[in-house]
């Protein structure tokens, strides 16, 4: 029902919104541009969909070959004790849990292509445990607000943007971005624990918990030793290297099991048609309410009355300029990357304001997007409170990475 009244809301807004031009501005064009938006976002969705196919099919493939190799098997034995307290409805050994790992470590090094294909094949193995086919469960909740935290070790994409828009300095959002989604994903896993009751304090949470902080505080002073150059050339091969090597160690391990190699991928990437069809509708859907939302200028007003709120209350308004990317990512990730590029070429990628819009699009994740697509792959209607477990996770990477950016760039 949630995502029922918020794609309600866009286009209810849009409509007012563009009436209110109309007949006070005298802007004949609005309605034109709302309609063009639906059919551009459409189109936008079916590519999506098609770029989604690909991938799909290949770790789909490549994760059944991984089930049967048993290196899945041997992730979950790495972290199984931690994933078993924090979802406690997956029987030990379940499949689920050797998907969610491989999600959520694709999710940190930044592997969206490897990630989202994984996660929709948590999702769907997680689905075959809930007793209520149309309503999320609590591993399912917790499972997505996870994921919509975002907690990224490299952030390669947005390296590369600012890169290629001639940044002096592409990798200097990396930290700042980094502490935004632990801050986040931190926040989101105690909002889903108290709505589940799970313990934090248990001595097994706390002890990974200490072990990751660690490993990311030793990453970070590794790569404060780097250049921007060697910096940059280290993000790419770490995330590549990573990528053929799980594709390597499935079909190595494979090949040791003698497992019919091609024929179990050709068994798993089958799946992956499937599960893209049932995402086409949502897409869909929830694309055009953006790309109508924002074409009839409603958006624009909203940042406009968040620019004179926080005049008002006489704090420095000057991250307003960036808010654009912090409430389109949750909406949509591409859109997000959009509005970040159109704040660098207007103020300049070194600026104060461009450095703060590219940590705000990696401090949160697409929430929205995520909801529509993960649930949609399933056909769950019923989200319960993840929406609203994963917004307040979104908020507190935005706040995190508005103050992270004036500590370090204003």
């Amino acid at each position: 029902m949630v995502l029922n009244y918020i794609w309600f809301a866009f286009f209810a807004i849009a409509f007012v919104v563009a009436l209110i031009k109309v007949i006070f501005f005298g802007d004949l064009e609005v309605f034109t541009n709302m309609v063009n938006a639906t059919f551009d976002m459409s189109k936008t969705a079916v590519n999506l969909s098609i770029s989604l196919l690909g991938g799909m099919c290949l770790w789909l493939g490549l994760m059944k070959i991984g089930e049967k190799s048993g290196l899945v098997n041997i992730l979950t034995k790495l972290v199984g004790p931690f994933f078993s307290r924090l979802f406690p409805e997956i029987p030990k050994n379940h499949r689920a849990t050797g998907s969610i790992i491989m999600n959520f470590s694709a999710n940190i090094l930044g592997l969206d292509n490897a990630a989202t294909p994984i996660g929709l094949k948590a999702m769907n193995e997680m689905q075959e445990l809930n007793p209520n086919k149309d309503t999320a469960s609590n591993a399912q909740i917790m499972f997505l607000v996870l994921n919509t935290s975002g907690l990224s070790i490299i952030p390669l994409t947005i390296l590369i943007d600012r890169s290629a828009q001639g940044a002096a300095n592409p990798t200097d959002i990396f930290l700042p971005i980094l502490l935004a989604t632990f801050c986040s994903t931190i926040v989101g896993l105690i909002t889903v624990s108290i709505f589940q009751k799970i313990n934090l304090l248990d001595r097994v949470i706390l002890s990974y918990l200490l072990g990751l902080t660690t490993i990311i505080g030793l990453l970070i002073f590794y790569l404060t030793t780097l250049s921007q150059a060697e910096m940059n050339q280290f993000s790419s091969f770490l995330s590549n290297f990573i990528i053929f090597g799980m594709i390597i160690s499935f079909l190595f391990l494979g090949f040791r099991k003698k497992i019919d190699l091609f024929s179990t991928f050709i068994e798993g990437a089958k799946e992956g048609f499937s599960i893209t069809l049932k995402i086409v509708p949502f897409l869909i859907a929830f694309l055009v309410g953006i790309g109508v939302f924002r074409a009839s200028g409603a958006f624009d007003y909203l940042i406009d009355l968040l620019r004179l709120i926080v005049g008002l209350t006489g704090i420095n308004a000057d991250f307003v300029d960036a808010l654009p990317v912090a409430l389109m990512k949750p909406l949509s990730g591409g859109t997000a990357r959009s509005m970040m590029l159109e704040i660098i070429d207007v103020h300049g990628v070194d600026s104060f304001v461009g450095k703060l819009a590219s940590t705000l699009r990696g401090a949160t994740e697409t929430t929205f997007y995520i909801v529509a697509v993960y649930f949609g792959s399933v056909n769950i209607k019923n989200v319960r409170y993840a929406i609203t477990a994963g917004l307040i996770a979104d908020l507190a990477g935005i706040i995190a990475a508005i103050v992270f950016g004036y500590m370090f760039f204003h």
